[in-house]
């Protein structure tokens, strides 16, 4: 099951939505902003920068990041960009599970 096209952030202004109005929340591997939304799904964006390496480094924490959120579900409701740190690239995928459910478990509650 992939990723469709409304469970993704795509435009820079919804980036920066999230950004600006989200809570940051930070861990071992990533940055992560949440806000959340009136959509009932959760959408995903993900800002891998060039501080992470070349192409492939890139397209390799990004293809991570969307097996990590495949797998454990988007937090429904929220809008959640996740900025990878370099250390996303040596942790397994164990490791970048259990410390995703933590992220979770920090969240902001709905209601405010």
């Amino acid at each position: 099951m992939s990723f469709r096209p409304h469970e993704r952030i795509r435009r820079r202004a919804e980036f920066k939505q999230v950004y600006e109005r989200g809570t940051r929340i930070q861990s071992r591997y990533s940055i992560v902003f949440m806000l959340p939304s009136a959509r009932g799904v959760g959408r995903l964006g993900i800002a891998a920068t060039r501080k992470l390496g070349g192409a492939v480094q890139r397209n390799r924490v990004k293809r991570l990041i969307r097996e990590v959120f495949r797998r454990n579900k988007i937090a429904d409701g929220f809008d959640v960009v996740v900025i990878p740190k370099r250390e996303w690239l040596d942790a397994s995928l164990i490791a970048l599970e259990a410390d995703y459910r933590t992220l979770l478990e920090r969240r902001p509650r709905q209601g405010r």
